[in-house]
């Protein structure tokens, strides 16, 4: 269920961006000579992309300090060259690669999907993990597995858009200046969620939750 819910949540996302995409390159034909209607078409291309995405409201985002339990981790590590791609790609590691290392070894999937971000701009590297009962015997190219060990971290509980995910990245650095804390080691987020409701419909983003880990020393 939840690899499904994955999986069609990530194509919805794709599905919404390309109708956006779609509708912010529409141009109008004319007989103008070729030069003329190119130089036109930029500047309405121009405009039309120039206004940001506007949300109805800022998302929720709720800061802890607690402790992670140890995980096991099977990944994949992947890069994006535009955000557009990324859904795509985290869709086709969720139900394909790891999906596969999780049947041939017959290892159970015990958490919720987890993703780390290199950075937080085009091109974007990343590693998309599920966390697993144990670790596998059989190998699957591409695959790898992580231990997660125990220890501090501070999380932002974020509801709201991915897209204004950064706002929650940002709100829990401040909170470690605030605070003197120290992060150790490269952030992650847990999409905690199901995206899709029981009646298969997407979910309101503001009711969704993403968790963001920050380790701590």
């Amino acid at each position: 269920m939840l690899l499904r819910s994955i999986l069609v949540y990530c194509a919805f996302v794709t599905i919404i961006i390309f109708m956006n995409a779609c509708n912010g390159n529409s141009t109008k034909k004319d007989d103008k000579p070729v030069a003329d209607s190119s130089k036109k078409t930029v500047k309405k291309e121009e405009i039309k992309k120039e206004p940001e995405k506007k949300f109805e409201r800022p998302p929720i985002v709720n800061i802890i300090d607690t402790l992670a339990i140890k995980k096991t981790v099977i990944y994949c590590a992947d890069s994006a060259a535009t955000f557009e791609r990324i859904a795509t790609k985290l869709s086709k590691i969720y139900t394909g690669k790891l999906a596969e290392y999780a049947k041939k070894n017959n290892v159970k999937i015990i958490g919720k999907p987890i993703a780390w971000f290199k950075k937080q701009k085009a091109p974007y590297f990343f590693e998309a993990a599920l966390p697993v009962n144990k670790k596998g015997a059989k190998a699957v190219t591409g695959v790898q597995v992580r231990e997660l060990a125990a220890g501090k971290v501070v999380v932002a509980h974020f509801y709201g858009p991915y897209e204004l995910l950064p706002v929650g990245y940002d709100a829990v650095k401040e909170y470690l200046k605030d605070n003197k804390k120290i992060s150790a080691g490269s952030p992650y987020e847990i999409y905690v969620t199901d995206p899709i409701d029981k009646d298969e419909k997407p979910v309101d983003p503001y009711k969704i939750q993403t968790d963001i880990v920050f380790p701590i020393k």
